[in-house]
């Protein structure tokens, strides 16, 4: 039986040359990623987003653009992720809220801290989508329609 592609988000939010990252456990080893998860039903992009961001990380974040929307399969478990990664900025730490399960910390790491841990990387597009926003990739967010009768 075929599985659907499942439809994820990431975030990129980069401070003084440094990217907040996640340490999140993955088949049982520590990885690195952005803070980035699946789409709920009901919800937009948009608040996906902000939302995985804000748990994986007790990070508020304000969207600024959408670097791109990225194909994967992985080779571990066969499935394809569709993941629409943006840009955004940090606001502020949310001290008091406690992070997801699965993710042993959130740090702010240095292109070269991730290139010298590339083995540590959950897929080859975490590296890849930090490229591309240093290369200045980035689109309106207004590339992605919400129809008003959609809206919550």
């Amino acid at each position: 039986m075929h599985q659907l592609p499942h439809i994820t988000v990431a975030t990129i939010v980069e401070r003084a040359g440094k990217f907040l990252m996640v340490k999140e456990n993955s088949g049982g080893r520590l990885v690195y990623n952005q803070p980035a998860g699946h789409v709920e039903l009901k919800e937009s992009l948009l608040d996906a987003a902000i939302r995985e961001t804000l748990e994986e990380t007790a990070w508020r974040v304000n969207l600024e653009q959408l670097l791109g929307i990225y194909q994967y399969t992985s080779p571990e478990n066969g499935i394809t992720y569709i993941r629409h990664c943006f840009i955004a900025k940090a606001i502020e730490p949310r001290t008091e809220r406690d992070l997801d399960e699965d993710i042993a910390e959130a740090v702010w790491v240095s292109l070269e801290e991730l290139e010298q841990r590339e083995s540590e990387m959950r897929s080859p597009l975490v590296l890849e989508v930090i490229r591309d926003y240093l290369k200045g990739i980035g689109y309106p967010l207004s590339l992605i329609v919400v129809p008003d009768t959609e809206r919550h």
